[in-house]
């Protein structure tokens, strides 16, 4: 499987896929190759166990030192100039 199919997997795992990702999923589906189409749909499957486990997380709160950490990147950072 090529970056672009793993990338379709991710994309119809999200919930986000258009016309032209519907092509390019029977394409896989429909293909001949079996290997091809059980890595397309292992992939797809693994995407989104991760995204359940990831939904069903309990989120932790950040260490009270990281909203300084923030502020004092962000005031040394140079102001943007305009061109």
């Amino acid at each position: 499987m090529n970056e672009a199919q793993i990338d379709l997997a991710h994309t119809v795992a999200l919930g986000l896929i258009d016309d032209e990702d519907h092509h390019a999923i029977h394409t896989i589906i429909d293909t001949e190759d079996p290997t091809l189409c059980t890595e397309f749909l292992r992939e797809l499957r693994g995407t989104r166990e991760a995204l359940a486990v990831l939904g069903s997380s309990t989120p932790a709160p950040p260490p009270p030192s990281l909203r300084t950490r923030l502020l004092t990147a962000i005031l040394a950072e140079e102001p943007p100039v305009a061109s």
